[in-house]
């Protein structure tokens, strides 16, 4: 009796179909119209796999899909497993093994929480061949099948033509990334005949990064040594060396990578070129020996004259917090913020507009002197969350005709934002007078950048943080984080009822912050305590840092479930001794009996307990009843401050009065 042929997974939300390859046919794949066909792996070649039996067949190759900013950023993937399984979570079944079902899973960062995307292996072919994204070696499948759920992720694969490796950078790793502009350098060098000191830092920078993050670089128009295919394209730097010159001078050599494997740079580093001169032979040869397919040598003073920005990603450390990139520390504290500006109320516009102090306003405690990162990202506009593939779709079919601009366009059209920081003192201050002053730390200017941060050392105290648009009544919605390298606290500052003067508010006042997060079969999906994968589960750190009596504390957790039917959910909080922050499985004082405990698990959308902490360091662990259960959660903090609270009158969009410090924020 024949087996019967077993049935793979079709992604009905995302069809192999020009839906999902095109949304305004306005990019140069348009040529592929009616040319793809949808072919699974197996389809392809005789012997698929997901993954390489080494790094040169695992080399990233880009397709005809202009999406090289993204694919720059796989290559932080390629090189750092555990980033990977983050995205593509492991013991996914492949087309050698019997649970194969067509069905891939993967996770993408976005607004504060890891989102998860399932794709069918169905890729787009042309002559029975990958016609985007592939490896050197083309029976290895995780970077197409990534790029394909990146591409649902936005919408469609024409959705991916063009981008910033920042962007890209932060959606695969939940990080930051810096961009330094270059031509500001190159004209101090046209000025001053020699490399500045500005240069000469960047360098270094990226000399001491090479082996901890991930770097590209682009030419965004004609350079000396680059060829017409070089230009508006990114590259990925490889190597960063110094190396002694035959004339005792020293010699800065920068490696970089084109992902269309093949060398486009006509450089004096090329093969033959008169750099080589410069240097023993026999380095010369090893140099040039370790120079791949698709990669050249480029000397720092060309670097920076022919290149015109630079990206970093901040590195990751194995437990998962970001590292500063110019001093090495590990930015370990973590807060998040979401807010808006809202038309006509909280979108109040730079400070050129008298209603700039309408805007969202945070307070920021700062303990100890510690080095902080403070990253603005506003929340675009688009069509890709995973629960609208079929609205994305039904809008193409009835686009406003009074808006002529294309949804490509829409979903990269970013608002000018900025970030501005002032220290407060500690008593009694007038924000209109306080905005007047010059910052503490501030961005240079309003940028069209899906994120802005700010980077810098900060003293004990309390400071007001003020993000903005630029043009007033600018409705967005946005997310402040926070990383730091001690203990500070964040949150948003409450609007109160116009009030004729101050007047005690007898049940004091509360500080919240939230925690955004996703529980991820596998990964950080450990269930209950019942189970032996408990000490898995995210686990989020905070302080009780005074006396504040008797029900102190009050914590939520909500989950996020599009489809109604929600899990069983339940949290436990634990005192930490010692000092320590380390994970579940790594610190002895979580063998101790829970401090609270929101139990039993139960099925609804929210559970809360309101309850009294002493002064300590604790963390909240979330969890769902069963293993391996998915849902994205958001854990609300609120924590009694020890004051007692004035409410002070304030207009939105005029002047504030005197605001007194001791409402806010008091030791």
């Amino acid at each position: 009796m024949e087996t019967p042929k077993k049935i793979l997974f079709d992604d009905d939300d995302f069809p192999a179909a020009d839906s999902s390859l095109f949304s305004t046919y306005s990019t140069p794949i348009a040529k592929v119209c009616g040319k793809t066909s949808w072919l699974r792996p197996q389809e392809i070649c005789k012997s698929p796999r997901l993954f390489p039996a080494n790094l040169q067949e695992g080399h990233i190759k880009q397709g005809l899909l202009g999406d090289c900013w993204f694919l720059c950023a796989c290559e932080t993937l390629r090189k750092n497993r555990p980033l990977l399984d983050k995205v593509m979570p492991p013991g996914q079944d492949s087309w050698t093994q019997s649970g194969y079902n067509g069905c891939f899973r993967f996770h993408f960062w976005r607004f504060g929480q890891w989102v998860e995307v399932t794709i069918d292996d169905r890729l787009p072919c042309i002559g029975g061949r990958l016609c985007f994204s592939r490896h050197r070696s083309e029976e290895v499948f995780w970077l197409p099948l990534v790029e394909k759920a990146f591409a649902k992720f936005h919408g469609c694969y024409e959705q991916l033509w063009a981008g910033q490796v920042g962007e890209a950078l932060v959606d695969i790793t939940g990080s930051l990334a810096e961009r330094w502009t270059l031509k500001n350098s190159r004209k101090n060098n046209e000025e001053r005949g020699h490399l500045d000191i500005s240069e000469r830092s960047k360098f270094e920078l990226l000399k001491h990064l090479n082996d901890k993050s991930f770097i590209s670089c682009s030419v965004h128009g004609s350079a000396e040594g680059a060829n017409d295919r070089a230009e508006y394209h990114a590259f990925s730097v490889t190597d960063v060396k110094q190396i002694d010159g035959l004339v005792a001078e020293e010699i800065r050599l920068l490696k970089i990578r084109n992902l269309w494997d093949r060398r486009c740079w006509n450089g004096s580093w090329q093969d033959g070129g008169d750099g080589w001169k410069k240097v023993d032979p026999a380095i010369a040869s090893k140099l040039q020996s370790l120079a791949a397919d698709g990669e050249f040598w480029v000397e720092e003073e060309e670097f920076f004259r022919d290149f015109d920005e630079v990206t970093v990603g901040y590195p990751i450390n194995p437990e998962g917090n970001i590292i500063s990139l110019l001093t090495g520390k590990s930015l370990c504290h973590t807060q998040l913020c979401p807010g808006a500006w809202v038309k006509g109320q909280t979108a109040g516009g730079c400070r050129n507009n008298s209603s700039f102090c309408s805007n969202p306003k945070f307070w920021l405690r700062i303990v100890n002197p510690c080095e902080v990162v403070i990253a603005l990202l506003q929340k675009t506009q688009d069509f890709s969350s995973t629960n609208c593939w079929t609205e994305r779709i039904s809008a193409q079919c009835h686009d406003n005709e009074e808006d002529p601009e294309p949804d490509i366009m829409r979903q990269k059209h970013y608002r000018a934002i900025g970030l501005h920081i002032w220290k407060v003192e500690k008593r009694r201050f007038n924000l209109q007078k306080t905005v007047a002053k010059s910052p503490a730390m501030s961005t240079e200017c309003h940028t069209y950048d899906r994120e802005v941060k700010l980077h810098g050392v900060l003293s004990p105290g309390y400071y007001l943080v003020i993000p903005s648009t630029f043009m007033k009544d600018e409705a967005i919605q946005f997310l402040l984080r926070a990383f730091s390298s001690s203990k500070i606290s964040m949150n948003a500052m409450k609007a109160t009822q116009p009030v004729t003067q101050f007047e005690e508010n007898c049940e004091g006042e509360w500080e919240m912050i939230q925690f955004m997060d996703s529980w991820i079969s596998g990964m950080n999906a450990g269930g209950s305590r019942n189970f032996p994968t408990y000490n898995t589960n995210p686990h989020f750190p905070f302080s009780i840092l005074s006396d504040t009596g008797v029900k102190n504390v009050r914590i939520t957790l909500h989950q996020e479930n599009s489809d109604g039917q929600f899990l069983p959910i339940g949290f436990h909080v634990y005192q930490v001794y010692n000092n320590s922050s380390k994970p579940l499985s790594q610190a002895s004082s979580y063998l101790l009996e829970p401090t609270v405990s929101c139990v039993p698990h139960r099925y609804t959308k929210e559970v809360t307990q309101l309850c009294t902490l002493k002064p300590g360091s604790y963390n909240i662990v979330p969890s769902t009843y069963q293993p391996n259960s998915e849902a994205s959660f958001t854990v609300s903090l609120e924590t009694k401050i020890d004051r007692k609270p004035l409410q002070c009158q304030e207009n939105l969009g005029h002047a504030i009065d005197e605001l007194s410090y001791n409402s806010v924020m008091q030791h």
